[in-house]
């Protein structure tokens, strides 16, 4: 929070928020609201399998100081979750959330993918406020962006696309290596929002090498490591996830140097 960053988000995919138990939950939540000012956003996710599962998550990270949801698309049952089912679970959750929910597309974890249409059709609701989708596909964020209201927020998950993202009409990013650089990650939205293309451009470009080495490469594991090199706490990762290996650091020490050194 010393930082330009407008806000975090508790229980996301980094986060390992898959293994966190649902009263750990509820309590990761009020622990990281203690450190977030209230003119900052606190994001907490809330996604589950069940609709009924997803309210009850969703109600105890509201009690707990979340100012707003992101709800994962329900997978399981993958091939049963069509257009009317999806927006039927989205409905009936932001219906019953105290807090405002953000649609969350994540296809590399769930396997399936939100639809434009009905990302529109959810649009709509008026406690559904906008959506994040980490799937990397710039074309789709500009579908979602083109079907959607000006004041529904199309955020993404992917660092190495945030630029070419955020020409299209994203309204910003949640993305990994803001957890190791957001000084560098908050300039490049600047730079974009400035009209400073070339320069947005060329930080992009030095930006990626370490965006893919904590996301796609070496993945939690590698973000953890990445964090603790830059000064932050990684921490451990919980099973089955492993730790990144020693030789990981020599290359994600590199790389953090080639950016910020």
């Amino acid at each position: 929070m010393q930082t330009g960053l407008r806000g975090l988000l508790a229980l996301g995919s980094n986060g390992e928020a898959a293994f966190v138990d649902e009263d750990e939950a509820e309590r990761i939540v009020a622990a990281v609201r203690e450190d977030v000012p209230r003119d900052r956003v606190l994001l907490a996710g809330t996604g589950r399998q069940s609709t009924r599962a997803t309210i009850a998550a969703t109600t105890r990270a509201a009690k707990a100081g979340a100012d707003a949801v992101l709800v994962l698309t329900p997978f399981y049952f993958k091939s049963q979750m069509t257009h009317d089912a999806l927006v039927a679970h989205y409905r009936a959750v932001a219906d019953a959330s105290p807090v405002p929910v953000l649609l969350y597309n994540f296809t590399a974890v769930t396997a399936m993918n939100m639809a434009p249409d009905t990302a529109a059709a959810l649009a709509a609701h008026p406690n559904i406020i906008g959506m994040k989708d980490s799937n990397g596909d710039v074309g789709q964020v500009a579908a979602i962006v083109a079907r959607t209201p000006a004041d529904f927020a199309v955020v993404v998950g992917s660092a190495p696309t945030l630029y070419p993202s955020l020409v299209v009409g994203a309204a910003g990013a949640i993305v990994a290596v803001a957890n190791v650089v957001p000084e560098v990650c908050v300039a490049l939205y600047e730079l974009v929002r400035a009209g400073k293309h070339d320069d947005a451009k060329r930080l992009q470009r030095r930006l990626t090498p370490l965006a893919q080495a904590v996301s796609g490469g070496f993945s939690i594991p590698g973000l953890k490591m990445a964090m603790d090199i830059a000064g932050y706490v990684g921490g451990d990762v919980r099973g089955p996830l492993r730790p990144a290996k020693p030789e990981a650091h020599e290359i994600l020490a590199r790389l953090y140097e080639d950016l910020v050194g």
